[in-house]
């Protein structure tokens, strides 16, 4: 039977996923959700695309073929599905409230996302400690923490396309070690990562899916 709904490939704790995944569910678009297993990736998500990373949404054509259209980056996959319905108003109403959000983004996926892999997994990095890298992640997050002072939420006043692409990242970052995370001097950080973990879109991306078998 042809698929009808797009299907997104997706792993419960990637940071990638999830934001894919709240911009998919805070849009209101159906998905067919497939969990994978990484030491198994499926090998219809490994034909869509190659890389081999969640997530992957595809868009398949009418006949349900491996035609149609593939996304593979997660920030794609957000813009995506806030440009087919935005209810939450997510994308910033200005050129310079979108520049501002994607180069919070961009140093997110790069700089940041470079300090917290070698913070959380040293020893991929042949590091006897992720201290430095820690340190060095630290000092982003006190800046994220000064314009969380300033406004209710990294995108303005409520909770936008940013918010939603950083918070993941961040969540990890807090959970590599919660008691020193929780010591340091970001109050309003802290604040904006309780309200993120405690929500009911977090709740709802969160829910837990069996591993997807093929038929």
């Amino acid at each position: 039977m042809p698929a009808t709904l797009p299907v997104l490939y997706s792993f419960r704790r990637c940071p990638y996923a999830m934001r894919a995944r709240l911009a998919l569910q805070t849009s209101g678009i159906a998905v067919e959700h497939r969990e994978v297993v990484l030491k198994n990736k499926p090998a219809h998500m490994l034909a869509l695309s190659p890389k081999g990373t969640v997530p992957v949404l595809w868009l398949p054509d009418a006949q349900g073929t491996m035609g149609g259209q593939v996304l593979d980056q997660s920030l794609d996959i957000m813009l995506w599905a806030l440009h087919q319905h935005d209810p939450l108003d997510w994308l910033p109403a200005s050129d310079a409230g979108l520049a501002d959000a994607l180069a919070l983004i961009a140093h997110n996926d790069g700089p940041f996302k470079r300090q917290l892999d070698r913070y959380k997994y040293p020893n991929r990095s042949g590091l006897a400690t992720g201290a430095a890298d820690r340190d060095e992640a630290a000092l982003w997050l006190h800046t994220l923490d000064a314009r969380l002072r300033a406004q209710a939420f990294l995108a303005g006043e409520q909770f936008g396309l940013a918010d939603a692409a950083v918070a993941p990242f961040v969540r990890q970052y807090a959970h590599t070690d919660p008691g020193w995370f929780a010591a340091q001097a970001w109050p309003a950080l802290l604040a904006w990562l309780a309200a993120f973990e405690g929500s009911a879109l977090f709740d709802a991306i969160m829910h837990k899916h069996a591993p997807w078998q093929p038929a």
